[in-house]
């Protein structure tokens, strides 16, 4: 019989961990603690005790798309409003338990036991149980889901429940991210998840009950009185306000209509700064990597010769500061600085060299193009974009913009079907390396946006995912493989790791996110 083990509260490290089978083979690369970004963080979280009642509203720019519930899009608030996931990450990167209370990874890594709460029920009413969990597994297994992480579920091949609340997970090979699915995979109700992802009904077991959604406008939600949590949440609700204006939304945020957003502009989070009237907290986790993508079978860009012109055109400087406010840091690589897979000669690698791109260009037998050029048409992106336009103009590339509401451009990414050129943000570099490669649609070896196929990057991403470590200087060797191919063919330019920024009303404390930005607010409450 396996021997479950409950993880402590302040631990051994990474490696400890998982040499117990406690933190398991998928530790985040990227420790996603938080920092204050000034003195009114810390002073509106300081020791007031939690107040009981409210609804937090909250503001964001881009709306819900429930055909994307199961996959990290531009709007995640939702899912762990409604749902619970199986583990956590804590600030150091070890899984704390949520709907599994403990768990055994096996020594070869092909296999993990899980002991599930025996407290916990549905919003229906009914009994969560190990059912549930081979449900959720299959759920992101199913093609006609968009789950980044299909790959990771995937490899589970095989079910063995011991009673309710006892589960064995079969692998068909390690995986070095299995805790990042267990961070992703929500737990979803199998009697009603096709009205899940047609936003009609979200039953899960989380801390609050969908009420209403109104598209374009707004979705609701009411305190859930039998959730597991005790005395969770203090809130009574939550209201998440669709407001598309960036000044707008800003403007909601200093008149009280909203208390809190993760959608300001760099630019205008400056503009709050030493307000006391407002909270600002930095994720070091990042909002994602801002990155221009090219379709490889067009014309010009099947040229890497052309892709890496337009890497070394772009002035990333200027990006950061005037498009992101400052929140953001300059690479050329995916990686946020605490990955395991980051270095500083890859974050440089390509710099602001226009001769050089041109260079490269005439190289090509190009003097000049025109390519289409798609963004998202929310206020960021389109400056962003514009930045970019101008910046390829310099040197020879001119760029017709293609403004596009985000829901379609996602499902443009998972269809393969971008334009020549496109820019956009992408996450799962903050996670355990490989996880980007295999999961992210940009950059996964087996389907990606830009059509890029080569027998060498499946490879070294297939050995760096089937390792059962992230650490070891063996792992780290085949992330330089990796980084090697992406710096090298650009079909994915990286631009910057965008900064991830709370803003919040002083009303407004306890709110908090996973290492994915699903919005956690089972200790959020709204002071006096």
């Amino acid at each position: 019989m396996t021997a479950f083990t409950s993880l402590p509260p302040s631990g051994p490290s990474r490696r400890a961990l998982l040499r117990g089978g406690l933190a398991g083979a998928g530790l985040l690369a990227l420790a996603a603690c938080r920092s204050a970004a000034d003195s009114a963080s810390s002073a509106a979280s300081g020791s007031a005790t939690p107040r009981r009642g409210g609804v937090l509203t909250v503001g964001t720019g881009i709306d819900f798309t429930p055909s994307l519930l199961f996959a990290q899009s531009a709007n995640t608030l939702v899912q762990r409003l409604v749902f619970n996931t199986l583990t956590r990450y804590d600030d150091k990167l070890r899984p704390q338990p949520e709907l599994a209370t403990s768990w055994q990874v096996g020594a070869d890594g092909t296999s993990v036991t899980l002991k599930l709460r025996e407290d916990v029920l549905f919003h229906s009413g009914r009994r969560f149980t190990a059912d549930d969990v081979v449900f959720a597994v299959k759920n992101l297994q199913n093609p006609a889901r968009s789950a980044q992480l299909r790959s990771t579920a995937a490899a589970v091949t095989d079910f063995r429940k011991n009673g309710d609340f006892e589960l064995t997970l079969v692998l068909a090979h390690p995986v070095s991210n299995l805790f990042d699915l267990f961070e992703f995979m929500i737990i979803p109700d199998a009697a009603s998840v096709e009205d899940a992802v047609a936003g009609t009904k979200l039953i899960g077991t989380g801390p609050f009950t969908f009420t209403e959604r109104k598209p374009g406008s707004s979705i609701t939600f009411a305190r859930n009185a039998a959730y597991w949590n005790p005395g969770r949440p203090y809130l009574d609700g939550v209201e998440i306000r669709i407001v598309p204006q960036a000044e707008s939304l800003l403007s909601s945020l200093r008149t009280g209509q909203t208390h809190l957003s993760y959608g300001i502009r760099g630019k205008d989070v400056a503009t709050l700064k030493g307000d006391p009237l407002f909270r600002i907290k930095q994720y070091d986790t990042g909002s994602g990597a801002y990155y221009i993508g090219a379709n490889l079978t067009a014309e010009h860009v099947s040229d890497k010769r052309v892709r890496q012109a337009i890497a070394w055109a772009v002035d990333r400087d200027r990006l950061v500061q005037q498009a992101l406010g400052g929140y953001g840091t300059v690479s050329a690589a995916p990686w946020p600085k605490s990955s395991p897979a980051y270095s500083e000669a890859n974050a440089t690698r390509y710099t602001h060299n226009p001769d050089r791109a041109r260079a490269l260009l005439k190289e090509a037998g190009i003097d000049t193009i025109t390519l289409p050029f798609a963004h998202s048409n929310d206020p960021g992106n389109t400056a962003i974009a514009q930045i970019l336009q101008y910046d390829l103009k310099q040197v020879g590339i001119e760029t017709v913009l293609q403004p596009t509401d985000s829901p379609t451009m996602q499902k443009q990414l998972i269809a393969q079907s971008m334009p020549a050129l496109w820019t956009l943000s992408h996450g799962f570099a903050q996670l355990q390396p490989a996880t980007l490669a295999v999961s992210a649609y940009p950059f996964n070896e087996a389907k990606n946006s830009s059509r890029f196929s080569s027998p060498a990057y499946t490879e070294v991403v297939q050995q760096a995912w089937h390792r059962p470590d992230s650490e070891s200087p063996e792992a780290k060797a085949l992330y330089q493989r990796i980084t090697d191919v992406l710096l090298d063919e650009e079909f994915v330019i990286d631009l910057a790791i965008g900064g991830l920024v709370e803003v919040a009303g002083s009303k407004a404390v306890g709110t908090d996110l996973n290492k994915f930005g699903y919005l956690i607010l089972d200790d959020a409450y709204l002071t006096a």
